[in-house]
Order: C-alpha cells, then sequence, then structure tokens
C-alpha cells in the first residue's frame, strides 16, 4: 500500500496488542530513550488517517486520542499536507525574527479574526503550548507592572519550570523538580461533582472562595494574569460550573487584571465551538493556543489585545523555531480544513453520539460516578460504587481492555479515575459507533 493511498476505515488486528514488532522497538525505546518520557500504549504507528492508526504489525486501531486532541483535522489532512509539502520545497527556515516571511503574518491574522472578540489584536508564534502559557505570563507581567500568577486547582499547563509550578497535579508533572518559578497561587474552581455543598452552588461558592483568597492572601493590586483552562484537561476534563467563568472574568476586568484563557487542548473546533470560552460569552485578555493548530506539526501561538501583547519590547518575545514556515503552512491548511468541513457540526454530532451512550452505560455501570464535556472532548469519572471515592485500578482496567481490543483511549484527572475521549473530529460515525461498543464491552467485562 503505497504513502497517499488512503487507509481504510475500519479495526484490524492481526496480532495481539502490541505485536512482535511494537514489541521489539519498545525494547529499542527502553535502551535509547530517557525514562521520563512514557509511552500509554507502546503500539509503533506507520501511518495514521482518518480515525485509524495502522501499526508497525499491521494492525489498524480506532483512535480516540488524536495525540491529545492535536490531530482535529485528521493526521495527514490534505490541505495540512499540500501547503506543509509546498513550503518544505520552498524553504524549511530563515528565522522570522532575522528574514520573516508571509505564513507567520497569515497565521496572526487568521487567529486574531477567529479569537473571540472584536478588539484590536496582536499574535505571537511559539512552539508549544508551555511555551505558549509562559509568554503570556510575560506579556501580562510587562503590561500590568505586576508579578503574581493566579491558577487554579485541577489545572495543567506544561512541564517547563515555571508551567510545572502553575500546573495543580504533582505526580508525575512536577514530583522531584523543584524548586519552582514564585508569584503562583492557586484557588479553588468551580468542580460540580465534587462541590461538597452540591453542583447547584458550585459556581457562587467557587468563584467567592476564589476571589477571598486572592484579596486576603495575594492582594488584586499585585496580580498580573488569571490563567485558567475553559474545560480542565489534564485534571480530568472538568468542565467549571456555569456561571463561575464569567466571575472570574469580571472580576479580573474590575481590578485591572489580565485574564488568559488556555485554549491549548480545547481550541480549534474541539468542544464545537472555535474555543471553548465562546459557551459563555467570555471575550478572554489572552488566550493561549497549540495543539489543534497545525495538524499535527509543532506550533503555539499567544493571542490578545493589541495593548497588551504590545507591552512587550522589542526582541522580548519570539525564539528560533517560533512560527516555523512548514508549520504555519500546516496551520493555513488546518484551519482551512476547520472551515471547509465545519468541523465545529461534527464536534457537536460526536458529541451527542458520546454522551448519549455513556449516560446509557452509566445506567448500567455504577462505576460510572459522572459522564461530562462538551463536542468531542468528552470524559466518564469513575468511582468506587456507591461513594464518589475515585478508583484508578478500575480506570487502569478499562483503559487496557480497550486498547486490548484495538481503540485508543487515554486516562487523566487529579485523582488518575477518568477516561477521557479526543477522537478526530473527522472520524467516521461507524468508527465512532464501534468504539462505543468496545468501551461498553469493556465495562461488562470489567
Amino acid at each position: 500500500m503505497s504513502a497517499s493511498t488512503p487507509l481504510p476505515q475500519e479495526r484490524r488486528l492481526v496480532t495481539a496488542i502490541p505485536g512482535p514488532k511494537s514489541q521489539e522497538l519498545q525494547a529499542r525505546k527502553l535502551g535509547a530513550v530517557a525514562a521520563g518520557v512514557g509511552t500509554t500504549l507502546p503500539v509503533y504507528v506507520a501511518r495514521a488517517g482518518g480515525g485509524v492508526l495502522e501499526d508497525v504489525d499491521g494492525n489498524s486501531l480506532i483512535d480516540f486520542g488524536s495525540g491529545i486532541a492535536v490531530t482535529n483535522v485528521g493526521n495527514s489532512a490534505a490541505a495540512v499536507v499540500a501547503k506543509a509539502t509546498a513550503q518544505l520545497e520552498a524553504f524549511t527556515h530563515t528565522c522570522f525574527m532575522v528574514t520573516p516571511y508571509e505564513g507567520y503574518v497569515a497565521v496572526a491574522e487568521q487567529l486574531n479574526e477567529l479569537t473571540p472578540g472584536d478588539h484590536a489584536k496582536r499574535t505571537a508564534l511559539f512552539n508549544s503550548g508551555a511555551e505558549a502559557v509562559e509568554n503570556a505570563v510575560k506579556v501580562a507581567r510587562a503590561y500590568t507592572k505586576r508579578t503574581a500568577v493566579v491558577v487554579f486547582d485541577h489545572g495543567y499547563h506544561g512541564r517547563t519550570n515555571l508551567t510545572m509550578g502553575l500546573t495543580a497535579k504533582n505526580v508525575p508533572y512536577k514530583q522531584g523538580f523543584g524548586p519552582f518559578a514564585p508569584e503562583i497561587y492557586r484557588v479553588p474552581v468551580a468542580y460540580p461533582y465534587r462541590w461538597l455543598t452540591g453542583a447547584e452552588n458550585c459556581a457562587a461558592e467557587a468563584a467567592a472562595q476564589a476571589i477571598d483568597i486572592i484579596n486576603k492572601q495575594i492582594g488584586a493590586d499585585n496580580v498580573a494574569a488569571i490563567i485558567i483552562e475553559p474545560i480542565q484537561g489534564e485534571g480530568g476534563f472538568i468542565e467549571p460550573a456555569k456561571g463561575f467563568l464569567p466571575a472570574i472574568v469580571e472580576y479580573a476586568k474590575a481590578n485591572g487584571i489580565v485574564f488568559v484563557a488556555d485554549e491549548i487542548q480545547t481550541g480549534f473546533c474541539r468542544t464545537g465551538q472555535w474555543f471553548a470560552c465562546e459557551d459563555e460569552g467570555i471575550v478572554p485578555d489572552l488566550i493561549t493556543t497549540a495543539k489543534g493548530i497545525a495538524g499535527g506539526l509543532p506550533l503555539a501561538a499567544v493571542t490578545g489585545r493589541a495593548e497588551i501583547m504590545d507591552a512587550a519590547p522589542m526582541g522580548g518575545l519570539g525564539g528560533t523555531y517560533g512560527g516555523n514556515p512548514v508549520a504555519c503552512a500546516a496551520a493555513l491548511g488546518s484551519i482551512e480544513t476547520m472551515k471547509e468541513l465545519d468541523l465545529n457540526s461534527k464536534a457537536q454530532h460526536i458529541g451527542e453520539i458520546m454522551l448519549g451512550r455513556l449516560r446509557a452505560m452509566q445506567e448500567k455501570f455504577d462505576v460510572i460516578g459522572e459522564v461530562r464535556g462538551r463536542g468531542a472532548m468528552i470524559a466518564v469519572e469513575l468511582v468506587k460504587p456507591g461513594t464518589k471515592e475515585a478508583d484508578p485500578a478500575i480506570t487502569t482496567a478499562i483503559a487496557k481492555a480497550c486498547h486490548a481490543k484495538g481503540l485508543v483511549v487515554l486516562t487523566a484527572g487529579t485523582f488518575g479515575n477518568v477516561l477521557r475521549f479526543l477522537p478526530p473530529l473527522v472520524i467516521p460515525e461507524h468508527l465512532l459507533v464501534e468504539g462505543m461498543d468496545i468501551i461498553e464491552s469493556a465495562f461488562a467485562a470489567v
């Protein structure tokens, strides 16, 4: 089968998972790659496209991971490949800070147009989500002349020193890697399922608690930025209770604090909207993006109010590879694909199917404590029956059962008890349904 031949959109298992060739490669990986670089499922991919991953043993697996919400437009989407290939043939690098090129400007223009709000905006491009978050903090500090940064329980923002400090979960992201950057403060988030006085009280009480902590322990006049994921990713796909985010935004605005929406995992049609913060009409001062922006190539961005973005001094933002021309070309192809295929609608349809099936499973399997999510960003939180006590062991067991049947699923959550599903937005419906069948059979078996 040639590289240009479309992959059959079918699950096909010809060996055990992982197969012998993958096992050989895994042995090589263990001898060559640092032990700290983990692998969820040691199946080595040879090709991918649509809703499937084909491994080196000839197995074809259904993809409910999208490389952690990266291949929203699918792997090797036609427009991404065409534009990136043309750019590769033209030139691969000059460094935008030395001799610039149109692609960077065009991506910035697209992001300025697509992100929420009709105010004047500016964009700067980087390589990774963590790098985008770090630069958002730099910009906010430059603009406000303040130093403190406020983040939230269960948040995840990256693996660099600063973003480890911003991240809530210790193991595996922070353990043994300190000390971390100073002037970082953590406040409660509105986690409806686990709010002690009930989900109906969650938004108002969590917002009041967060604001009280900021006022008493930090001082609003010292806060440069408040950073939050509109739906928390690694923390377990926690969607803050309705009303919480608007209350935090209002507080930030009243106190001259830069509100930063970390849309690295939620952006680019993943939740059925271009950006998840649109769900409650939130217009962030700054928005960080990465993952789904470029169809699998490394690219990230900070986009925001022109007067805030322009506060950083000349030369204060940038990086050798930031806004690489090939990645920019891929991003333009990715955005084009999202518009042409109306991937927001496709994400909404995926969500309807998955939520319907999972809620039906919740009625049958008492280990499912909650089903939540929007669009094609869906999760189930697993607990010990009759309680809300997290059950990471059964979560791992169900994920492994899915893997063995040829379905790639991911886990998440501060307590390690969340199964998360992030299928490509172009996945054929029959594969989506088959994947849900596998998940249900895994619950029944475990």
